[in-house]
């Protein structure tokens, strides 16, 4: 039977390794915690010891009902599961961390020794399959590793649970933006696995020093990658911001593209684009007025089309016009090679050799205009007129 190591048990020896840990931390030496707790990793191995996974009603209230019975908006239920956690204090914060990062160094050695690669590892910051109170359900790996993964998690788990109110405080800065609340909240819950897995318990500081860090990146990544319809890299968002910000210093929000640089410190090349890169969008289907006189799209499509509102028409290119522009732009020799080798506005494609002998030169000629020909068409000014319909 396999025997279990408490926390308190635990906490007791890392207690002792992390003294003189801290002691030698400060001095300025080697860190002596790691060493000793990988010696206290072997010992318990070798006694086929398993450390204890605590279950998650341990740390959780009952939830508080004031709804009525009626159904909770997810931010509301969110706010209720979260203030049913008890949250750790600073020494409990402490002692979890060491626990943490102990499993790491068991699951580590585990890996080595076993020859299992990282990779293999359950992947996401939660695994259903290896759910309590089994250690080994739904695990396919060697059934030592899947129990050091099964602590680890049920570590990382506990650090995160206790300090999801941080998500809840954090994500009102952002209340004002269009996000949705519920994948605000997902993003810094996400983000809370990977602070656990970066906190350094030797530098004294809490956990919600270091975590606040990873959510306001969390929420910021999101907000430039996904609150727009079409998206706009980052590096125009942030020069947007300063655009907006020296709009309202010169009190005129139809400035010149030049004051807007001068005032900000910034190219007015960067200003323009800025400028250009947002723009507001709007459905076909969405109406033309608040009086609701009609649908864009009945504005927009062709009387005549027998293919209704979304013809072709419509868009601003055609693959066939593309096409024809960008065969505009080679010589007559190069257009003839391209095509009648990729059978375009032919009966199909023909082969190097008859079309060298329809130009009466050789092979390796007329692949050198077939090679010259598609340089000039995968230049960007070239390449942007076909690239709407390329996959």
């Amino acid at each position: 039977m396999t025997k279990i190591l408490t926390h308190a048990q635990l906490d007791a020896k890392l207690d002792l390794l992390a003294d003189k840990a801290l002691e030698a931390f400060a001095a300025g030496k080697p860190d002596t915690f790691v060493p000793a707790a990988t010696k206290l990793a072997e010992t318990l191995d070798k006694s086929g010891t398993a450390l204890e996974v605590s279950d998650p009603s341990s740390w959780r209230q009952p939830v508080k009902s004031g709804s009525g019975g009626q159904r909770l908006a997810l931010s509301q239920q969110f706010r209720a599961e979260v203030d049913s956690i008890v949250p750790l204090d600073r020494e409990a914060e402490q002692r979890l961390a060491r626990r943490i990062e102990f499993a790491r160094l068991r699951l580590e050695k585990a890996l080595e020794e076993t020859g299992v690669s990282r990779d293999r590892l359950p992947k996401g910051a939660g695994s259903p399959g290896l759910a309590l109170p089994s250690a080994t359900g739904g695990c396919t790996l060697p059934a030592r590793i899947c129990r050091r993964w099964f602590e680890l998690h049920a570590l990382r788990s506990e650090m995160v649970e206790r300090n999801l109110w941080l998500v809840g405080v954090n994500v009102e800065r952002y209340s004002h933006t269009s996000a949705s609340q519920a994948d605000l909240i997902q993003e810094g819950s996400a983000a809370l696995f990977r602070a656990v897995d970066g906190f350094d318990w030797r530098r004294g500081l809490l956990f919600r020093t270091y975590a606040v860090h990873w959510l306001n990146q969390a929420f910021r990544s999101y907000l430039y990658n996904f609150s727009n319809t079409v998206r706009v890299p980052v590096y125009l968002q942030k020069a947007l911001k300063h655009v907006n910000d020296a709009k309202a210093s010169l009190g005129d929000q139809s400035a010149a593209a030049s004051a807007i640089a001068g005032q900000a410190g910034m190219d007015e090349h960067l200003v323009e684009s800025a400028m250009g890169a947002v723009r507001s969008m709007r459905s076909l289907d969405a109406t033309y007025d608040d009086e609701d006189s009609g649908r864009l799209r009945d504005f927009l499509s062709a009387p005549e089309s027998e293919d209704g509102p979304y013809s072709t028409a419509l868009e601003e290119h055609t693959l066939a016009g593309s096409i024809e522009d960008a065969l505009a732009a080679l010589s007559e020799r190069e257009r003839f090679v391209i095509e009648r080798r990729f059978g375009i506005n032919q009966p199909r494609e023909f082969t190097l050799a008859e079309v060298a002998q329809e130009l009466k030169v050789s092979l390796e000629r007329v692949r050198q205009i077939q090679v010259r020909a598609l340089g000039k068409l995968r230049t960007p000014n070239l390449r942007k007129v076909v690239d709407p319909f390329l996959n």
